[in-house]
């Protein structure tokens, strides 16, 4: 169950992951100890879930810093192998990362601050090392967090231009 980094990482694709880590969880195979979350999971602490949150949060910094310029995204180019091979993929992302950052942080301070909360939080979470292999369970919390992260994010955008329509209403 690896993912091709072909740029189709669909919530159907997400959603057959997560109902076979479910499964395998209600059968008792080893290595399946813990509930699958619904929505995003701020408290969770496995390295599969957190490092696709984290590839989430550094795609949505590189976009903020290159905005509709970027022809390839990290999820292009990396996806795949930043699920599979994390040890060999973050640190490069991550000093990619910075260069973006210094970026955002010259038109939005205040954003660039945001990222850098919630890259420090799920870093924080992963412990001292990136794992050098995911196993196939671990490939599909990757993409879990990685969906939830993103749908998060969307869902946080989505609130905030209804409350500013909301407002625009109420002032008419």
């Amino acid at each position: 169950m690896r993912f091709r980094s072909d740029g189709d990482i669909s919530g159907i694709r997400v959603a057959l992951c997560k109902a076979v880590l479910a499964r395998e969880r209600r059968l008792g195979i080893k290595g399946i100890d813990e509930e699958l979350p619904v929505s995003l999971n701020r408290e969770s602490t496995e390295p599969g879930y957190l490092l696709g949150r984290l590839f989430s949060t550094l795609e949505n910094v590189q976009r903020a810093a290159l905005g509709r310029q970027v022809k390839a995204t990290i999820r292009d180019r990396y996806y795949g192998a930043a699920s599979a091979t994390p040890a060999s993929v973050f640190p490069v992302l991550l000093r990619n990362t910075q260069h973006h950052l210094s970026r955002v942080r010259k038109d939005k301070p205040g954003l660039a601050g945001m990222f850098e909360n919630e890259l420090g939080e799920i870093i924080d979470r992963l412990g001292s090392a990136f794992p050098p292999t995911l196993g196939m369970q671990a490939q599909g919390r990757f993409a879990i967090g990685y969906y939830q992260e993103t749908q998060a994010r969307f869902q946080k955008v989505k609130d905030q231009i209804e409350a500013e329509v909301e407002s625009q209403e109420e002032i008419q």
